[in-house]
C-alpha cells in the first residue's frame, strides 16, 4: 500500500511525505487544522488554502504552501490532490496516486453539506484509511436544519424568560456552523475569546460569516440579557460565566446522542450536533470509494472494522495519535 503506519504518522515512502504526523516531520500534507491533525514543529505544510490562516493563527509563521480542492500537485513522482471532507472549513481527504495505485486519506469527515465546510466528496480509490469517531449504529444524525430549529426555538424560550442562552461548542468547526443559525433568531451574538480570534482569523481569508462580538471584561451584564454567547467547553462553570446570569447553557455535540451526557455535563440541554459521519454516513463513503482495503482510525475502530468484515469489506484496525476528540478538548481564555 502507498501509506505506511509508522510511530510518526501516516507516511507515504514514495513521495517522502507525511499525512496529519503526530511527530516533526519534514513534510507534512494536513488534513485540516484541529489540534490532533495538525501539529507544530514540521519543517513544510501542505494544504487547502482556507486551512492555511488556521494553521498560521495556531503555529505561528511557517513554510506552508497552500492549493484549492481538486489541485493535483506532484510530490517526488507521486500525484497528491485534496477534496473536500465536509469536517470543519478548509477540511481535506488527501488522494494519493502512484503507479496506478490510489490510497486515501479522509482525516475527519461528514457527509452533510453544512454549508461553511463543503460537500463531502467521495473518491474512488483501491485503499481507504477512515475514521471511526462515531463508529456505532448507536449514533444516527438528525437534519441540520431540524436541530437547528431546535437551537433556535430553545434560544427564543431563554429570551423570553430573560436568560442568556451559552452555547457550549468548539471553537472551530462548530461555532462557525453555529453562527447562521443563531443569526436566524435577531438576537446579537457574543463569542468568547477563543472563538472570536478564529472568527477574526476566517474574515481576513475572506469567509462571510454573520456579526459578531467579543466578550469583552467591561461590558455590563444586561449586554448579555437575553442574548446569545458562544464559548468552548471549558468555560462551562468556570468564573467567567457568572457575567451572563441568569443563564442557560446548552451543548452542541455528538455525545449527547447518548442519553445522560447531559446530565453528565451538568447542561440544561443537549443538541446533538456533530462535525462527524454517523454511523450511516461512514458506512456510506466506504461503500461509495469501491475500496478493496479499508483501514480504521479512531474513534470506535474496533467495532467498525469487524461491522465491515462481516459485510464482506476487508478491514483492519490502525492505531494513531488522534482523536483527542475537538468536540471534547479545553481550550483557555486567550489573553486580552
Amino acid at each position: 500500500m502507498l501509506i505506511e503506519f509508522t510511530n510518526k504518522g501516516l507516511y507515504c515512502k514514495a513521495g517522502n511525505f507525511f499525512i496529519d504526523p503526530w511527530q516533526p516531520v519534514d513534510k507534512a500534507v494536513i488534513t485540516h487544522a484541529h489540534s490532533d491533525h495538525a501539529r507544530s514543529g514540521n519543517g513544510s505544510y501542505l494544504c487547502h488554502r482556507l486551512t492555511k490562516p488556521l494553521l498560521e493563527l495556531r503555529l505561528g509563521p511557517n513554510s506552508i504552501q497552500a492549493i484549492e480542492w481538486n489541485e493535483p500537485i506532484t510530490i517526488n513522482g507521486v500525484n497528491v490532490s485534496l477534496h473536500p471532507a465536509g469536517h470543519i472549513i478548509g477540511s481535506s481527504q488527501v488522494r494519493i496516486e502512484h503507479n496506478g495505485e490510489v490510497c486515501v486519506v479522509s482525516g475527519d469527515y461528514k457527509l452533510e453539506n453544512d454549508g461553511l465546510s463543503g460537500q463531502f466528496e467521495p473518491i474512488k480509490c483501491h485503499s481507504f484509511i477512515t475514521e471511526s469517531t462515531f463508529g456505532l449504529p448507536i449514533y444516527n444524525w438528525k437534519p441540520q436544519d431540524e436541530i437547528f430549529s431546535t437551537i433556535q426555538n430553545w434560544i427564543l424560550n431563554n429570551n423570553a424568560e430573560g436568560k442568556t442562552s451559552v452555547l457550549m461548542a468548539y471553537s472551530l468547526g462548530k461555532a462557525q456552523r453555529l453562527l447562521p443559525c443563531i443569526e436566524a433568531t435577531g438576537l446579537p451574538i457574543f463569542l468568547h475569546g477563543a472563538v472570536y480570534n478564529i472568527h477574526q482569523a476566517l474574515l481576513g481569508a475572506g469567509i462571510k460569516l454573520p456579526a459578531a462580538r467579543r466578550v469583552e471584561p467591561d461590558m455590563p451584564k444586561e449586554t448579555f440579557k437575553g442574548n446569545v454567547v458562544i464559548a468552548p467547553g471549558s468555560a462551562d462553570g468556570s468564573p467567567w460565566m457568572k457575567r451572563f446570569s441568569p443563564y442557560s447553557v446548552g451543548v452542541c455535540s455528538g455525545w449527547m446522542q447518548v442519553r445522560g451526557n447531559v446530565r453528565r455535563r451538568n447542561a440544561d440541554a443537549g443538541f446533538v450536533l456533530s462535525d462527524h459521519a454517523d454511523w450511516n454516513g461512514l458506512l456510506s463513503a466506504v461503500k461509495d470509494t469501491g475500496a478493496e482495503k479499508v483501514y480504521v482510525t479512531h474513534g470506535f475502530q474496533a467495532a467498525f472494522s469487524r461491522y465491515l468484515n462481516e459485510t464482506g469489506i476487508y478491514s483492519a484496525e490502525v492505531k494513531t495519535e488522534y482523536g483527542i476528540d475537538e468536540e471534547e478538548l479545553i481550550e483557555p481564555e486567550p489573553q486580552s
